[in-house]
């Protein structure tokens, strides 16, 4: 079994280079079954997840060829299959990305139903809606393959009932070779909805309005193949920029996007953590304890529910007592059990947290429960003073963090992986 162990109480120092968005690869890479050509795909994090959607693109027929440890050269063009198995859907959740690229590319697409964290109930009906407002014929068969079909797609008004990233992803994978103009509205506006349609946009679609409320689509007969670069992780960015604000010290986070982390940056400053930005960097310097503030997650602009875990652990030795909602998953809080292993001091009722901060945490043996909650792990392992944190259920770690291990311990982290995987997941699948 794989384990992550830390002896805490070192303050960080140094520089970390943060790499390619998860979220927006989670898109991009089924996307290019719609080019039928050869994409490149350069700043792809080397992570679990990567590594799974390419084996899946592999046994859809695509010819996938690694150029280097962070850029992929992906043909699509002998892609023979729309059918994705439950053995290739189960380890995560943005597999659903393959029902609206397939569907786009062949009107058709049976997919396993996706896997990945255990947060609770997180529905599809909205994709659903999407696809079928879109001309498709959906249905759950009893295997729990999601089957989509459609004589011809063709391109209508979308409203998204919630703000859903997934579902404005997949309408607009569905809609970018529909007959007509699709509108989608109350879309999501993260930035990596923004990378995916300037990812469409130059295997050339007409995708307009991301970033805003309203997505307009107009379908276009043929698109190819093209060169593009992933955007930074805002995620991983704010993990390090967290993990920099709980353990002290003066930490240069480098290749990001500083408008990105907005309410990361503004929650941190709230703490008393001081943040420098630059132009495609941030600085983290903290000496002493951190001040309580208030949380609410939101979708973007406002604060992401992906950096909640992670900041209740600063939370957790600040001063004074610190609260904090978040309604957008109802397991998001299944982590606090395992903060309260450690000293911390958090109260759960439903969808909201009361941290009562204390001045120190203690190492213990901790499960990661899923990717951000074994974040929070790793933050805390590092801020605890006395006694050895040993994180088990690493897997979930790996499915987001590119080298979680290596870049920590290259900022003076007491910090080792037992048993590591190879350095190149990668090359195991291309």
């Amino acid at each position: 079994m794989e384990k992550i162990v830390i002896n805490g109480g070192k303050p960080l120092c140094g520089a970390v280079n943060i790499s390619g968005a998860k979220n927006a690869i989670a898109a991009i890479l089924p996307a290019t079954i719609l080019a039928q050509d050869v994409c490149r795909i350069e700043n792809i994090p080397n992570i679990s997840d990567v590594t799974y959607t390419v084996g899946i693109l592999n046994s859809l027929g695509a010819e996938t060829k690694l150029i280097n440890r962070n850029t992929i050269e992906i043909d699509t063009s002998k892609v023979h299959t729309y059918m994705v198995s439950h053995e290739q859907t189960k380890h995560m959740r943005a597999s659903y990305y393959f029902i609206g690229a397939l569907l786009g590319r062949y009107g058709r697409a049976r997919v396993a139903m996706p896997g990945g964290c255990n947060l609770g109930v997180r529905p599809i009906d909205q994709h659903i809606k999407g696809f079928e407002l879109l001309g498709a014929s959906v249905s759950i068969e009893e295997n729990a393959i999601i089957d989509a079909h459609a004589a011809s797609l063709t391109g209508s008004p979308v409203y998204l009932d919630i703000a859903s990233v997934g579902a404005t992803a997949n309408v607009m994978l569905a809609a970018v070779k529909a007959k007509g103009l699709t509108i989608i509205e109350n879309a999501a506006k993260e930035p990596h909805i923004v990378d995916l349609a300037n990812f469409l946009n130059t295997m050339g679609a007409d995708v307009r309005g991301a970033g805003t409320d309203v997505i307009k689509i107009r379908g276009v007969e043929l698109m190819h193949g093209c060169s593009y670069a992933v955007i930074p992780d805002q995620i991983e960015a704010g993990t390090y920029m967290v993990a920099a604000a709980a353990a002290g010290g003066d930490v240069l986070i480098q290749n990001v996007i500083p408008k990105h982390l907005e309410s990361i940056t503004a929650k941190l400053q709230e703490c008393g953590i001081t943040v420098e930005e630059y132009d495609d960097s941030v600085r983290i310097l903290s000496n002493g304890r951190p001040q309580k503030c208030s949380l609410k997650t939101m979708p973007h602009p406002g604060f992401p529910t992906d950096m909640q875990p992670q900041m209740t652990v600063l939370l957790a030795i600040a001063e004074g007592t610190s609260y904090i909602s978040d309604g957008v998953h109802e397991n998001r809080f299944r982590y606090v059990e395992q903060l309260t292993r450690m000293g911390a001091s958090i109260k759960v009722d439903g969808k909201l947290a009361v941290v009562e901060g204390v001045e120190q945490l203690k190492g213990a043996p901790v499960l990661a429960d899923d990717l951000r909650a074994g974040a929070a792990m790793l933050i805390a392992g590092l801020t605890a003073v006395s006694g050895t944190t040993e994180i088990e259920n690493v897997q979930y770690i790996d499915r987001g963090y590119e080298d979680v291990v290596a870049k920590l311990r290259a900022l003076g982290a007491d910090i080792t992986r037992v048993y590591a995987p190879e350095p190149n997941r990668l090359a195991k699948v291309v």
